[in-house]
C-alpha cells in the first residue's frame, strides 16, 4: 500500500477543504422496500452480524438499521476491555472465540482497531477471592484458555504503583492474569465492521427508527419505521439495553433489566500503567489509553433507567475506591464522564437465538460484558441467523433455557462491569 507524505501545510489545507473528495468509508443509502435480512442496531455487534453474514455466508441484500447514529450507543459508551477468563465452560469458549478473532480482526477487515494485549490482572483481597481466583484459573486452563495465578509479590513486580502494602484498606492477597487479554479502541471497532460490511454490498442506514414489526402467521414479515415499512422475512434484533423494547413489539417478555453502567476518564498523564487492574471487592477497574488517560469503569446503577448519565455517588466511590489501590492518583483531575445502558439478564450471561416469531431472533442481555464480545458474538449470530439454527458455541444462550431451568451462572466472572 502507498501512502502519500503529507507536509503540514498540506494537512492544514486539507482541514480547510473539509474533507472535500474524500470517499465515505460506508454507504448510507435510501432504505429499500425490502431485504433479505434486516438487522436492527448499528453498534458494533449488529455490524459484526451484518458483516459476517456477508462474509461467510453470502447474504448480500442486508439492512443494518439504526435509531441514531451508528455506533452511538453502548459500542460508543463502555471501557474497551477485551478479555476470556470466564467460569463456565460456555461462556468461557464464547468469549475465547471472541478473542481469537480480535487477535486477527485489524487484518480481517482492513481497519486499525489498535488492539492492545497488554494483559488483564483480576485481584484478590480475600481468601475467598484467591479460593475463586484458584478455581477459574483451573477451569480456564481445561478449556486451554491462558490464564496464571500470581501472589501479591508478583503483582508488585508487575504493576509498581499498586499499594500492596498489609495496611491498604483493601490488602492485596493475589491475582488472576490473563496475558492476552487488553483493550480495542471502540470507535475504531464500529467504523471498521461498517466500511468492511458496506463494501460487501450492506446498507447501513442511520436515523431510522423501528417503530413496530409486522408479523402475520407467526412469523415475521417486516418492520415499521421512521422512514416507512420494510420488508424481510428475517430480523436480528441487536439492540443492548433496548432489546426488551423490541421484543414488546413481538409480544416477546425477556428477562432482562436495563441499568445505566458508568465509567469515567482523567485528565492526560504520561504512561504509567501499561496493564488492566479490575477488583471485585472494590468494584472497579483502569486502565490507561493510548491518549494517556486513565479510563475507570463502575459498576451498574441500581436502579432501573433508559438515562445516560447515571447517579454521582457511584463515581464518588470507584473513584476513592481506585485510589485505595494507586494512592498516587489522588491528585488526577477527571475529565469526563459518560453512561451506558446494560440489559442483565439473571444468570449474567446473553440471550443469541431464535425467538417464538418464526425469523426474529434476538442477540442482547450481554450486560457488563459486551464489547469484549464483539466480533464472536456477530460471528455466532450470523450462523444462527443464515442457518435458522444456533452455531455450536450459542445454543446453549436460547431463550429457553429460563424456561427449563439450564441457567449458566457467570455473576463470579461478570461481577466487574468489562
Amino acid at each position: 500500500m502507498a501512502y502519500k507524505n503529507y507536509s503540514i501545510w498540506s494537512l492544514i489545507k486539507e482541514g480547510f477543504k473539509q474533507n472535500e473528495g474524500w470517499t465515505p468509508a460506508w454507504r448510507s443509502p435510501e432504505p429499500k422496500s425490502s431485504y433479505d435480512v434486516i438487522i436492527i442496531g448499528a453498534g458494533g455487534h449488529g455490524l459484526a452480524t451484518a458483516f459476517y453474514l456477508a462474509k461467510e455466508h453470502g447474504v448480500r441484500n442486508i439492512a443494518v438499521l439504526e435509531r441514531g447514529y451508528l455506533g452511538g450507543g453502548n459500542t460508543a459508551r463502555n471501557t474497551t476491555i477485551v478479555r476470556s477468563n470466564y467460569l463456565c465452560d460456555e461462556a468461557s469458549m464464547l468469549y475465547e472465540h471472541s478473542l481469537k478473532l480480535w487477535e486477527g480482526l485489524s487484518q480481517e477487515i482492513n481497519f486499525n482497531v489498535m488492539f492492545s494485549q497488554r494483559g488483564v490482572f483480576n485481584l484478590g483481597h480475600t481468601l475467598q477471592d484467591m479460593r475463586d481466583i484458584e478455581r477459574r484459573v483451573n477451569a480456564n486452563l481445561l478449556n486451554d484458555i491462558d490464564a496464571q495465578v500470581l501472589s501479591a509479590a508478583e503483582v508488585k513486580q508487575r504493576i509498581p504503583l499498586l499499594d500492596t502494602s498489609s495496611k491498604a484498606r483493601y490488602p492485596i492477597m493475589g491475582a488472576s492474569f490473563q496475558a492476552r487479554a487488553g483493550v480495542a479502541r471502540h470507535d475504531a471497532v464500529a467504523w471498521g465492521f461498517a466500511r468492511a460490511a458496506s463494501n460487501l454490498g450492506v446498507d447501513i442506514i442511520e436515523q431510522c427508527e423501528v417503530t413496530g414489526l409486522d408479523i402475520a402467521g407467526g412469523r415475521i414479515r417486516g418492520v415499521q419505521t421512521s422512514r416507512g415499512l420494510i420488508r424481510a422475512d428475517q430480523v436480528g434484533c441487536v439492540a443492548a439495553g433496548h432489546s426488551s423494547t423490541l421484543a414488546k413489539m413481538a409480544g416477546i417478555r425477556l428477562p432482562l433489566e436495563s441499568h445505566p453502567l458508568q465509567a469515567f476518564v482523567s485528565e492526560s498523564l504520561k504512561p504509567m500503567l501499561d496493564t488492566v487492574v479490575m477488583s471485585n471487592a472494590v468494584h472497579g477497574y483502569v486502565s490507561q489509553s493510548d491518549k494517556g488517560e486513565l479510563v475507570i469503569g463502575a459498576g451498574i446503577d441500581s436502579y432501573l433507567s433508559y438515562a445516560q448519565r447515571g447517579s454521582p455517588h457511584i463515581i464518588e466511590h470507584t473513584a476513592a475506591a481506585i485510589i485505595q489501590l494507586f494512592p498516587m492518583f489522588s491528585r488526577v483531575r477527571m475529565n469526563r464522564q459518560w453512561g451506558g445502558i446494560v440489559d442483565v439478564s439473571p444468570d449474567a450471561c446473553p440471550i443469541i437465538g431464535k425467538s417464538p416469531v418464526k425469523g426474529l431472533y434476538f442477540n442482547c442481555g450481554w450486560g457488563t460484558g459486551g464489547f469484549k464480545a464483539t466480533p464472536g458474538s456477530g460471528n455466532v449470530f450470523a450462523h444462527t441467523i443464515a442457518h435458522d439454527d444456533p452455531h455450536p458455541l450459542n445454543a446453549a444462550f436460547a431463550l429457553d433455557r429460563f424456561h427449563t431451568g439450564h441457567l449458566i451462572d457467570e455473576h463470579g466472572a461478570a461481577a466487574v462491569a468489562h
